[in-house]
């Protein structure tokens, strides 16, 4: 039994945690945008943290369940609805047979993750199910879901009893949508290799100024509006390796920052990386959002990268129990 797309989305793909190892050959990692949303939606759910999971855009795609299941979503609020009644985010759902998911509202963020209790029935490409539409690989066919498509659903379990004839049932936990390190409003940032080149003026900027998403934003990396930052050297960058989160100068003094369909390499100076502990909040803006950056030290950044891992682990070991205990999976 499957999971149908009745109505294609704007971008809606099959994401993991990334394809690692490959950067050598030219081969990205990509993943989820929001890796942090995906993974507690499959935790949620009782998956594996690395576990695929539907990326989601709006305007939306349209999901009909041919079997029960348990599914989570986690992520951006689109005002999601099972069979035109609301349903919420951070929570796992149990859904009953022949239901139909949409999203009608884009209410806050810019992608939602759906994770469905077993995982889906893909193949990997190089150790990942992500989708690498570039290279037309991974995911379903490489690509972005289209409408009629179907992807099987890993394990098959009997959800009837728990449901009986309701459509669906919230079950009563959740996950919080916030963690102890995040801050709202800011964006953390060390200094890259090339942060020296900038002017003292410059690096002023970088903290004290908003900058804008522009529309020209999307996987590869958001492009920034804001003053024009200069640079002190002149000299052409060797192409080096970059990463989700590195923040390099163009020519004109503006910001682009490298997101999960990043390039391997890079060759404008790089004078910052976003750590990883807030690539989620990054990952959740959209054009017309500003970005306020924060320069720190990598003493704090190692320290909000275990807050939230174990966050992830205590929130891992709850929903675990919690699953066992009301529906014995």
């Amino acid at each position: 039994m499957n999971l149908r797309i009745i109505k294609g989305g704007v971008l809606d793909t099959v994401q993991d945690m990334g394809r690692t190892g490959w950067q050598h050959q030219g081969i990205n990692p990509g993943g989820a945008m929001d890796k942090l949303s995906a993974q507690v939606a499959n935790i949620l759910v009782g998956n594996d943290r690395n576990e695929a999971v539907i990326e989601i855009h709006f305007p939306a795609s349209s999901f009909f369940f041919e079997q029960p299941t348990l599914i989570s979503l986690c992520g951006a609020d689109f005002s999601a609805s099972i069979n035109g009644d609301e349903v919420p985010l951070l929570h796992p759902i149990l859904v009953s047979k022949y239901s139909i998911l949409q999203f009608h509202e884009s209410v806050a963020g810019a992608r939602v993750y759906l994770a469905v209790h077993g995982g889906l029935n893909l193949s990997k490409w190089l150790n990942s199910y992500s989708t690498n539409i570039k290279a037309a690989a991974g995911g379903h066919q490489g690509r972005a879901l289209q409408k009629d498509d179907e992807i099987g659903f890993r394990l098959s379990k009997d959800f009837c009893p728990f449901i009986n004839k309701q459509e669906f049932i919230v079950l009563p936990w959740k996950a919080g949508n916030t963690w102890t390190g995040e801050n709202p409003g800011e964006i953390f940032v060390l200094p890259g290799n090339e942060w020296a080149w900038l002017t003292e003026e410059s690096k002023e900027k970088i903290n004290d100024q908003l900058f804008v998403i522009t529309i020209q934003s999307d996987r590869m990396g958001y492009q920034l509006s804001g003053d024009p930052l200069s640079v002190t050297n002149s000299e052409e960058v060797v192409s080096s390796g970059v990463n989700f989160g590195t923040i390099q100068i163009l020519p004109d003094g503006q910001l682009i920052v490298l997101m999960a369909d990043h390039q391997t390499t890079g060759g404008y100076p790089k004078i910052g990386h976003v750590i990883s502990a807030h690539h989620h909040a990054l990952a959740q803006m959209k054009p017309g959002n500003t970005i306020h950056f924060r320069i720190t030290d990598l003493q704090t950044a190692e320290e909000l990268f275990l807050k939230q891992e174990q966050h992830l682990l205590q929130l891992q070991n709850a929903c675990a129990f919690r699953l066992d205990t009301f529906i014995k999976i």
